[in-house]
Order: C-alpha cells, then sequence, then structure tokens
C-alpha cells in the first residue's frame, strides 16, 4: 500500500510532464482514494478499460490517453460523464501520461516499442525530441522489418517500401506521429514505422526511396503504460495488472 501523493511525486520524476507541451493535462486527471493498493495500466481509458479494471478490483488506473484533451468544451455529459462517474462511484484514481510516456527513455512507448523490435534508439529527432532512430539491427531490407514488425505486433503494417535500399539507419515513434517522416529522413533513416499513415506519406515514400510502415496506433502504443507501472508497483509493493482492450486503429 502507498498513499496517492507519492505514487504522483514518483510518476512525476520518471516521467517530467512539466517538460512537455501537450494536447491535455498530464497527471492526475481524476482523484480517488488515498491509499493505492492494486493498480491497472492500460493504454486508453474507455469505459470498457475502466470496467474491466473495476471488476479486477483496481483502485488506481495509468493509462496513456486519459479522459481530457485540448479543444474539448469541458461539459460531462454523454460517453465522459460515463467515464467519469464510474470512477467516481469507485473512488478510483486515473493518472494519464501522453506524451511524456511516449518520450521516457527507458519505459516509455518508443523505448519499449524499440525493445521488442530489438531496436536500441542512439538519437532523437522530430519536435519534442519524440522519434527514436538507431541502427537496422541485423535487418536487411524493408521486408525483414515489416515481417519482424508483424510478428511482434500481431498484425501486418502497411508498407511503403521505398526504393528498396539496405537498411542502415531506422527510425520510429509510437501512435500517430505520421507527420515526423520528414522529420526521419533528414535525420538519415532508411526506414520509418509509427502508427497510422495520412495522404502525404504515400507520396515522400516514393519521392525520398525511403519506407513508411503503419502499424495501428493502439498496437504500438501498448508497452509503455504497463511498463512504468511494473516499475512503480514494484517501487512501491502495489499489486497491479494490464489489462488489454483490443482496438483496431
Amino acid at each position: 500500500m502507498a498513499e496517492r501523493g507519492r505514487i504522483e511525486a514518483a510518476l512525476a520524476e520518471l516521467l517530467q510532464p512539466e517538460a512537455f507541451k501537450d494536447y491535455g493535462p498530464n497527471g492526475l486527471q481524476v482523484e480517488g482514494r488515498r491509499e493505492v493498493r492494486r493498480l491497472a495500466s492500460g493504454v486508453t481509458a474507455s469505459l470498457a478499460f475502466i470496467d474491466a479494471a473495476i471488476e479486477a478490483g483496481a483502485d488506481t488506473l495509468l493509462v496513456h490517453h486519459g479522459l481530457f484533451w485540448r479543444g474539448q468544451d469541458g461539459r460531462l455529459v454523454g460517453w465522459l460523464k460515463e467515464r467519469v462517474a464510474r470512477l467516481l462511484a469507485h473512488d478510483i484514481n486515473l493518472f494519464a501520461y501522453h506524451l511524456p510516456l511516449d518520450a521516457q527513455a527507458e519505459f516509455g512507448n518508443n523505448a519499449q516499442l524499440g525493445l521488442r523490435l530489438g531496436l536500441v534508439a542512439d538519437a532523437r529527432f522530430g519536435e519534442q525530441d519524440l522519434g527514436f532512430i538507431g541502427a537496422a539491427a541485423g535487418l536487411a531490407d524493408t521486408a525483414a522489418l515489416a515481417a519482424r514488425v508483424a510478428r511482434v505486433l500481431a498484425r501486418a503494417p502497411l508498407l511503403l517500401p521505398g526504393d528498396g535500399r539496405p537498411l542502415r539507419r531506422v527510425a520510429w515513434c509510437s501512435g500517430g506521429a505520421q507527420g515526423f517522416f520528414e522529420a526521419a529522413i533528414a535525420a538519415g533513416a532508411d526506414a520509418f514505422f509509427t502508427g497510422e499513415i495520412s495522404e502525404p506519406q504515400a507520396h515522400l515514400a516514393r519521392e525520398t526511396g525511403v519506407a513508411f510502415l503503419a502499424c495501428g496506433h493502439h498496437a504500438s502504443e501498448r508497452y509503455g503504460a504497463p511498463a512504468v507501472a511494473t516499475h512503480i508497483a514494484a517501487r512501491f509493493g502495489l499489486e497491479h495488472r494490464f489489462i488489454e482492450i483490443d482496438n483496431p486503429a
């Protein structure tokens, strides 16, 4: 058991949320009970995740995608009211970290995604240094990279193969980071993978020869929250469970 304030301080020390300009508030988004015993982690604070965490007996949740985002009008109605009502009714704490959870060098989404794919970053690039780039780690070509991604993430990526060049440097950024493609090219990547693709990336891959892979937003961001939660749980002697809610996006 640990006091909520100590958990909050430890997360702030690890993730450094004040260093990021983000799309919503990082940290404690909904205040629940003071004493924390059971921690549940997940990608998104969806109603399905919240209900599963309640069923598991969790009193504190840690997610990547929280409840509140820039541009919302602030009213607790509809789906947002239902999520908040569940949390308040069961006195559950909700911690959410967006860009800080992507960027954390050891437990973050990008570090953990690279670890599972056998890639280690030796440099950063892009806005707020969120993009990771490193040696291709035995991957001969884009087909080998796509096959490894498909095996690890259990879904085939959308592949734009570029000009088929040998892979020396691979760049990545989890989630919806398709806008980082130009920065990855400028950083010297032979291939870049992220969660999503938009219309411009197809043309850039063809015109620059750099491969682009869209691996799924949710699929690429499954690893940071449970890694951080496992670390925090071990530090404070808490129970922890990662709850996966499938999402095809």
